[in-house]
């Protein structure tokens, strides 16, 4: 089993202290830790933006506007406008210069736009990693950047012809191309928690 996440690995490492086996994939690829490695990994292609994104959380700080939260991420910087949904276009909009100035790639999310490097990395690259010489796959997502992700397992089951189950989580934000996507949906946290049951052996 893996974690695929757009959270960094120190994240991932803070909630899920027994992990064990488990590999821990960050940021979409761009950090990682498994039971085998001594320490994060880090995408070699993605570190030279930490400076550009590092100076785009600054100008995001000076000039949001209230209630727009920004998330130093290192390899990425998020922008939520949860709490204050009036200044959606806003931050669309200061992605989409700061992806223009500084050559990054502003991808949108649940109530966020996140600015990210411009390297071929995301969950979907991750999933076909990690499929490798299996017979199936599941993955598990509630949110846009996981549909990557259900496009690899299509693209396995065609070609590799691996039985592969893609599985949206239901809630009040996730988007409808997510649910529209997948093989199976399940209601929030508890549904996942009873799916993972159903899986495991014994």
């Amino acid at each position: 089993m893996a974690v695929i996440s757009g959270r960094p690995v120190a994240y991932l490492l803070a909630r899920l202290p027994g992990a064990g086996a488990t590999e821990l994939i960050g940021l979409y690829g761009m950090e990682r830790v498994g039971p085998d490695a001594g320490g994060v990994r880090l995408a070699p292609d993605a570190l030279p933006w930490r400076a550009p994104l590092a100076a785009a959380a600054d100008e995001a700080e000076a000039s949001a506007p209230a209630g727009v939260a920004v998330e130093r991420k290192g390899l990425a910087t998020t922008l939520h406008y949860r709490n204050a949904p009036e200044h959606a276009g806003w931050v669309e909009r200061f992605a989409a210069r700061q992806a223009d100035e500084r050559a990054v790639v502003a991808h949108p999310g649940k109530m966020s736009v996140e600015l990210r490097p411009p390297v071929a990395t995301d969950k979907g690259t991750v999933v076909a990693e990690l499929a490798a010489g299996l017979r199936a796959v599941c993955f598990i997502g509630d949110d846009v950047g996981d549909l990557p992700a259900f496009a690899a397992l299509a693209r396995l089951h065609v070609s590799d012809g691996i039985s592969t189950l893609a599985v949206a989580v239901e809630a009040d934000e996730t988007p409808r191309q997510l649910l529209d996507r997948a093989d199976l949906v399940v209601a929030g946290p508890a549904g996942v928690a009873r799916l993972l049951e159903d899986l495991s052996p014994g």
